[in-house]
C-alpha cells in the first residue's frame, strides 16, 4: 500500500490525468501544510474541491460571455444610477432589474432614450451579469435582421438552426432597434417570428431604442399588421427611459 509521497504523487497524478489540475495543486500546497493533519475531513474535502469549483464556474461564464459578445466589455450595473449626466426613469429600475428576476419570469425589457445617454450601456452590463446564471445572446438588430435574411435565402437549414438557437437563449439584447427603415418583408417577417417565438417561451428580450414605441410602426414599411404584431411584443412588460439632464 502507498504511503507519504508515494501516495500523494500517485494521487496528483491521477488527478492531473482526470482534468484536475487546480484540485492536484491545491492538494500538494495542503499536504505540505503545518495543519494538514489537524484537519477535519470536511473542511480538506472543502479545500480540495473550492479551487477546481470556481476555475469550471469562472470557464463557465466567460465562455457565455464570449458566446454573448461580450467578453471583456467593462459595463457593471453598479456604475448605472442617476448622476449629473443622467437619470433612469423609474427611479431605480437599474437596481431592481439586477436582481435578474425579470428572465425567471421571460419579461421584456425596453430601454429608450436618445443617442449616447447609455441604453447600450445599461443593456450590456445587464447582459454581463446574467451570464452568470443563463445563456446570453447580443446582437445590433440591423445586423442579425440582415444575416438571418441571407441565411435564409442561401441554406434554409442553418436558418432553422440559427433562429433555434436564439429563441432558446434565456436572455437576447436587440441594440439599436428600428434604427433604419426595414423595407425588406423577408427581415420583417423574421424579426416578428423571433419575437413571438420568445414570447411563446416566456424568454426576456431588451430591446434598445433611440425612438419611442410610438414612432416604430411607421419604419416597418408595407406590414402594418405585422408592426402592430411586433409593437405589441417588444413594448410588454417593463421600460426603462434615460435622459440627459
Amino acid at each position: 500500500m502507498l504511503t507519504g509521497n508515494s501516495l500523494l504523487n500517485t494521487l496528483v497524478d491521477e488527478l492531473n490525468e482526470l482534468g484536475l489540475p487546480n484540485m492536484a495543486a491545491e492538494l500538494e500546497k495542503l499536504y505540505a501544510s503545518p495543519s494538514f493533519l489537524e484537519m477535519d475531513r470536511l473542511t480538506l474535502v472543502s479545500e480540495l474541491i473550492s479551487p477546481e469549483y470556481r476555475d469550471k464556474v469562472s470557464k463557465r461564464i466567460n465562455n457565455r460571455l464570449r458566446s454573448a459578445k461580450l467578453i471583456g466589455c467593462p459595463a457593471e450595473l453598479g456604475n448605472c444610477m442617476d448622476s449629473k449626466e443622467r437619470e433612469y426613469l423609474p427611479s431605480g429600475i437599474p437596481q431592481m432589474l439586477s436582481s435578474m428576476d425579470f428572465i425567471l419570469k421571460g419579461f421584456n425589457i425596453c430601454i429608450l432614450g436618445a443617442s449616447d445617454t447609455g441604453k447600450t450601456y445599461l443593456a450590456k452590463a445587464i447582459g454581463i451579469k446574467a451570464c452568470t446564471d443563463y445563456r446570453v445572446g447580443y446582437f445590433h438588430c440591423e445586423e442579425l435582421l440582415e444575416s438571418l435574411s441571407a441565411q435564409k435565402q442561401l441554406d434554409y437549414g442553418r436558418y432553422e438552426r440559427k433562429m433555434s438557437g436564439l429563441l432558446k437563449q434565456d436572455l437576447v439584447i436587440l441594440d439599436d432597434f428600428l434604427l433604419h427603415t426595414i423595407m425588406n418583408e423577408a427581415e420583417i417577417k423574421i424579426l416578428f417570428a423571433l419575437l413571438e417565438g420568445r414570447a411563446e417561451r416566456q424568454k426576456s428580450t431588451i430591446i434598445c431604442s433611440q425612438r419611442a414605441p410610438e414612432n416604430w410602426k411607421p419604419m416597418i414599411m408595407n406590414d402594418e399588421i405585422s408592426a402592430n404584431a411586433i409593437v405589441k411584443r417588444a413594448t410588454r412588460h417593463y421600460t426603462v427611459m434615460i435622459n440627459r439632464r
